[in-house]
């Protein structure tokens, strides 16, 4: 979120105390799968426990007491992290002065499950897999987190989005028609998929994509009792051409609050991008964000 946060940014750093951290079970500096298991000497692999996003929850609320931080002006996330943020929020309403719950989801529609279901497979398979060991036998499944990646940014992407940026615009070096990189876009969807590999692991993209799929904290008779009796400001966001999470996603999540008497603040943001909307420059999104924090700190410092 380079572009959100920073001096001058709709987070502007200047103006706040800005915390973002790794989530658990991921693999860019907290525990997770690939982490080294005290016990053996070896990465966790698939020993590792499975997560729920109040684990998530949990290990960022350890954070900000650690960092002596008792309550925060606001709570913000996208996608994964805008379903941490409900979580959060409705659990210990207490903690977060405002929750803005960006381009999520409240439950995971089947065609969302099948989609990650279809990524997990494609690591499975990957022979060097090695039933999770992969660390351990020094290998990677690099084919199949790789084809894990290209199908899940389609979905991130519009069909809008797709046609503005390549079109059916052919691949500069295809000579004939084949069975390579024929197309710009198979092109694109290669590369995203080969730079993935430098910065993910396929244990943690197994589990972090189960966490989505089993998050549904409305299905508890008992999930808004803490924030009806001690309400938060909420700001939901969509964007119109978001089709992994789209606008009727969060709906609902709005839905669900107004019923508990929760302020709510909805808007469907304008972008031809998709879902990968959350992490780009979109003005009226920024700009959303800017008036928003604007207000939360001047009622702050009334």
């Amino acid at each position: 979120w380079d572009n959100l946060i920073g001096p001058g940014r709709p987070l502007d750093t200047n103006r706040f105390f800005v915390i973002s951290a790794n989530l658990i079970g991921g693999c860019q500096g907290s525990t997770g799968p690939s982490s080294t298991n005290p016990a053996t000497g070896e990465a966790y692999g698939l020993g590792f426990p499975l997560l729920m996003m109040r684990d998530l929850v949990a290990v960022h609320r350890a954070l900000t007491k650690h960092l002596g931080v008792t309550r925060l002006l606001a709570a913000l996330g996208g996608s994964l992290g805008g379903m941490q943020v409900l979580q959060w929020a409705l659990d210990h309403p207490d903690e977060v002065a405002n929750a803005l719950v960006i381009a999520a989801s409240s439950r995971l529609t089947a065609q969302n499950i099948g989609f990650s279901a279809v990524a997990r497979r494609a690591i499975m398979t990957d022979r060097n897999f090695a039933d999770g060991a992969y660390a351990a036998a020094r290998v990677n499944p690099d084919t199949g987190l790789a084809i894990a990646r290209m199908m899940a940014h389609i979905t991130y992407l519009s069909e809008d989005a797709l046609t503005e940026k390549f079109g059916r615009q052919p691949h500069p070096d295809r000579q004939h028609p084949g069975f390579g990189i024929d197309f710009a876009v198979e092109s694109y969807l290669d590369h995203q998929g080969q730079a993935f590999l430098e910065r993910f692991d396929a244990l943690s993209y197994l589990y972090l994509t189960r966490v989505m799929d089993y998050f549904d904290p409305f299905a508890d008779p008992d999930a808004l009792t803490a924030v009806t009796a001690d309400p938060v400001k909420w700001l939901v966001l969509s964007f119109a051409t978001d089709w992994r999470f789209g606008t009727d996603h969060s709906r609902r999540i709005v839905r669900k609050l107004e019923r508990a008497g929760q302020p709510v603040t909805f808007r469907e943001i304008p972008s031809t991008w998709g879902h990968d909307s959350f992490l780009l420059p979109v003005e009226p999104y920024h700009a959303t964000l800017r008036a928003y924090f604007d207000r939360a700190l001047a009622e702050v410092r009334a």
